[in-house]
């Protein structure tokens, strides 16, 4: 009976842990500013506006993303 206790405080306490991280990496990426090169924004069908102010990638999937 201790055995099997020990094992679900483990158990539970990993799974917690693995959610806890799991949070951790999903604000940080959030939280990164995104850069991408002009290539990158011309494959993801984007135009590269590299003469604005910013050099932001416009349109496609890498919308809105800084060019560096």
């Amino acid at each position: 009976m201790r055995i099997r206790r020990i094992l679900a405080a483990v158990i539970a306490t990993a799974a917690l842990a693995g959610l806890g991280l799991t949070g951790a990496v999903t604000a940080t990426a959030q939280g990164a500013p995104s850069y991408v090169t002009p290539s990158q924004c011309k494959q993801g069908g984007g135009t590269p506006a590299l003469n604005e102010e910013g050099n932001y990638c416009k349109g496609g999937s890498h919308n809105g993303e800084q060019i560096d």
